[in-house]
């Protein structure tokens, strides 16, 4: 497997993510608030414009109810 840059990673993450969060039927709000992080952050990082802190996309895993190899490409 290919390495990929950070943009990719993060971009792939955040498709992740929002996959994960229209199954659980939340909306960025309602994740953020869950995880204790402003809704625009959280939109950011959907977006892959920002990269979550790993205790932070700990919480985002923990409230969605998956593992990181769900989110994670490695």
């Amino acid at each position: 497997m290919p390495i990929m840059a950070a943009t990719e990673l993060s971009k792939h993450i955040g498709k992740e993510l929002k996959v994960l969060r229209h199954s659980k039927k939340l909306t960025q709000r309602e994740l953020a608030d869950k995880v204790g992080m402003h809704s625009n952050a959280y939109a950011k990082v959907e977006q892959g414009k920002q990269t979550p802190q790993l205790e932070t996309l700990e919480k985002i895993l923990k409230v969605l109810g998956v593992k990181s190899s769900d989110v994670l490409p490695f």
